[in-house]
């Protein structure tokens, strides 16, 4: 994969490009609409409506254009097709916490993809960093900004 190349799962691609569609096609027209309705309520220089309008659209035209950069410069990878014993990118694991006997899953995302709250991990992530490349049954250990955290790998799966 080339240094300007973003992974992100097939998943991960269809959120984006469904924002980019309501961008343009719900979000953009409305701000323009605002705009003109507040163009219309006389001085620009005093019109809190317009500024917000104005100050909207900024940020949808950025969100655009952030978002077709990403989309050019991504790297789509099907985690269902991979077949490794390796955990790599796309991979969902299941972890044993060693102090706590609980079981965590994750699945290993691109950056913009990742929620915890899903359980979904940023490649770049400390704990990704210390899965990448290990197997079922390795023990790893995490260096987490809480300390240092040991997991058993119990599952690798490719879903």
């Amino acid at each position: 994969m080339g240094e300007d190349q973003i992974p992100m799962t097939v998943e991960g691609k269809k959120k984006i490009e469904e924002e980019l569609k309501r961008l343009l096609t719900t979000e953009r027209p409305a701000v323009v609409k605002a705009i003109e309705i507040a163009r219309g309520h006389g001085d620009l220089s005093e019109n809190a409506d317009y500024s917000a309008a104005k100050e909207r659209q900024a940020f949808i035209e950025g969100r655009i254009q952030e978002i077709n950069a990403k989309l050019a410069r991504s790297r789509v990878i099907d985690s269902s097709k991979i077949k490794s014993d390796n955990i790599v990118f796309g991979a969902t694991v299941i972890l044993e916490d060693h102090n706590s006997g609980k079981e965590i899953t994750y699945k290993i995302v691109g950056v913009d993809e990742a929620n915890v709250k899903e359980g979904k991990i940023s490649i770049t992530s400390p704990i990704a960093r210390a899965l990448i490349g290990k197997k079922e049954g390795d023990d790893v250990t995490v260096h987490a900004p809480r300390g240092q955290i040991q997991y058993t790998i119990n599952t690798v799966e490719y879903l």
